[in-house]
């Protein structure tokens, strides 16, 4: 059977979150819209989003590393969240592996939330039913589009081409070379979930750091005492 999946590269993404804004626009619009937000701007802001990056760092100072770790619903073989349901709203297609929400027959019980061991659902506070990354289903399936263009729109919007998308039971996609070339891994395999989506693991960087370099000196102008006003006229006077 087909699994699609996506594979996510840590040691080339660089957090601009491109990825959650295109999936933000094309998703809002699309099949699995709207994904409303509710106070965006205000102290506690609320929105639904089917992918987010978390960004965190990890070391001690001064050799520490930032991380930036994408995350969205791993579509995983085993879905803990479809059994679980009460009204069969989560399901997982048989021709292509992709895990979907069945708004019609979702109550919001957020039982497949619960179930969920990577918090990949989030409940829609407007239409009050249960939300996730489709694998953008309705792009990625539309024949009208040429082949290049029927992928998610977050793989499409990665500037450092730090996101894979293809079939991982298909042993010669570029998805499955990945895997087994550059050492994918899946996140939390002790759930027994069979995630299909992987990563690639992030390579180690050496950065020797002089030990004068981390010492704050003063403002070499200043230092040098070239901030001191001499009357002259300058650029900053002159009205255009």
């Amino acid at each position: 059977m087909t699994q699609l999946a996506l594979v996510i590269d840590l040691n080339v993404c660089v957090g601009c979150h491109a990825c959650v804004t295109s999936c933000k626009e094309w998703n809002t619009s699309g099949w699995a819209g709207p994904l409303v937000d509710r106070n965006p701007y205000g102290a506690a802001p609320t929105g639904t989003f089917f992918n987010r990056v978390q960004t965190f760092e990890v070391g001690t100072f001064p050799n520490t590393e930032t991380v930036h770790f994408p995350k969205s619903c791993l579509h995983c073989e085993d879905p803990p969240c479809v059994p679980v349901c009460p009204t069969g709203a989560s399901y997982k297609r048989p021709d292509n592996g992709v895990v979907l929400v069945d708004y019609d027959r979702c109550i919001g019980c957020k039982y497949c939330s619960w179930a969920c061991p990577y918090g990949a659902r989030e409940l829609d506070e407007q239409q009050r039913v249960m939300k996730k990354c489709t694998l953008c289903i309705d792009r990625i399936t539309d024949l009208n589009l040429s082949e290049r263009d029927r992928k998610p729109a977050c793989v499409l919007a990665c500037p450092a081409s730090a996101r894979l998308f293809g079939d991982v039971h298909d042993p010669d996609s570029e998805v499955s070379v990945a895997i087994r070339e550059r050492g994918g891994y899946q996140l939390m395999p002790e759930c027994g979930t069979r995630p299909s989506n992987h990563y690639l693991p992030r390579h180690r960087t050496v950065m020797h750091i002089d030990p004068e370099a981390l010492t704050r000196v003063d403002n070499p102008l200043r230092k040098e005492d070239l901030t001191a006003y001499t009357g002259e006229e300058t650029l900053d006077d002159v009205a255009w």
